[in-house]
């Protein structure tokens, strides 16, 4: 008997854990502000010069002859969107979609999926061997909102990612993670916590993510139609930014594209771009609170190569969408594409570090000091301002 109990608290505890609630089950108020930001980590090195395409640039076509032949809609008379990306165009009417271009963490050379995603994640100046990763730039942040608990920050994913690890508490999910607790089980766990004055609004919480779960999955049952994955995540994640979450992490993958770009970019954008315009959709009147920042580890090469596609490169985009954003425009210094002006004669040449415009949003929506970014940001450099990019 007692060897069962000990295994039916072991399975309720792992309930528990698999909705991120025991990494640090800290429970604090609601947090003191209704801005929201969310960061879309967008895995394998998007092509910024072909999701916001430079076509004022003379050098573009002789670079990519091929790449960008079907054009897009314009963004303004130098800057052209890619056509896949179209649908966002009614944002960027209501200026609150932007682009900042020709910006990059501090990584450079190695061009590295693991490293340069480790350098986006920490938010560091350099990781030296042997240090500890596991604290992300967005959990800093986090730790820099007063009253701040564990569904302040929200991070989706199958598995713990850098970026919203750390110690400030937070709550993680995924849509298809399989966890099934009877009503008999969720009343053996409030009885065994009862009295534990840590463990059981930590319970009570699980239940929470157990239910939302249960019901995301129903729809169907219902006569809806489901949503397909990527929109579950944007679909819940909207629904947590309604109530007490203040910072949210997902990831969308599928931006290495080395062969065949023009296919290969099908899938990724339409899962970002339809992400976005659901988020807008979901979230009403927060949306004038919220800012989206899609970030990537690095860019792509300058020149197309022999197989249609793109390699690693350094300077790349960053996308910002919400009614935080002073959208409407391409943010960033151009460095042209010429002769002379490529990073290492192949790459989109960095002009600004992509830490700085996100220390911008962070004073600009959250009021977070100059102190406090340094923290956030070990070793950025704020001495010369970036353009006034939030609302």
């Amino acid at each position: 008997m007692a060897n069962t109990d000990i295994t039916r608290r072991t399975s309720l505890k792992l309930a528990i854990a698999s909705c991120g609630l025991l990494m640090n089950p800290v429970l604090l108020a609601n947090a003191a502000t209704d801005s929201r930001l969310v960061v879309i980590v967008l895995r394998g090195a998007m092509d910024g010069l072909d999701v916001v395409r430079p076509v004022g640039d003379p050098h573009l076509s002789t670079l990519r002859p091929n790449l960008g032949n079907k054009p897009g809609p314009a963004l303004t008379d130098f800057y052209q969107l890619h056509p896949l990306a179209s649908n966002l165009m009614p944002l960027w009417r209501e200026e609150s979609l932007a682009f900042v271009h020709a910006v990059a963490t501090p990584y450079r050379d190695k061009r590295s999926h693991f490293e340069g995603q480790d350098f986006l994640e920490c938010g560091l100046s350099s990781i030296p061997t042997g240090v500890d990763k596991q604290s992300g730039w967005l959990n800093r942040f986090l730790a820099s909102i007063p009253s701040h608990g564990p569904r302040t920050g929200f991070s989706v994913a199958r598995e713990g990612e850098i970026i919203l690890t750390g110690q400030a508490p937070i709550t993680r999910w995924f849509p298809k993670t399989n966890v099934n607790l009877s009503s008999q089980g969720q009343r053996l766990m409030a009885q065994m916590y009862e009295d534990d004055p840590l463990l059981h609004p930590t319970a009570a919480q699980a239940f929470e993510l157990l239910e939302e779960t249960k019901a995301l999955r129903s729809k169907a049952g219902k006569g809806e139609a489901p949503l397909p994955g990527y929109l579950q995540v944007a679909d819940y994640l909207a629904q947590q930014l309604l109530g007490d979450t203040r910072v949210a992490s997902f990831t969308i993958n599928g931006w290495d594209t080395h062969k065949n770009q023009q296919n290969t970019l099908v899938r990724p954008m339409k899962e970002l771009t339809e992400s976005l315009l659901h988020m807008r959709k979901t979230l009403g009147k927060t949306w004038d609170d919220t800012t989206i920042l899609a970030i990537t580890e690095f860019g792509r090469t300058a020149r197309e190569n022999g197989t249609g596609g793109t390699d690693h490169g350094t300077g790349g985009l960053m996308i910002m969408a919400g009614g935080g954003v002073r959208g409407g425009k391409v943010y960033g210094k151009w460095p042209g594409l010429g002769e002379g002006q490529l990073y290492q004669n192949r790459d989109l040449l960095p002009t600004v570090d992509v830490r700085r415009y996100v220390a911008g949003v962070s004073r600009g929506q959250f009021g977070i000091s100059d102190s406090q970014v340094a923290r956030i940001f070990p070793g950025v450099d704020m001495a010369v301002g970036v353009e006034d990019i939030v609302t």
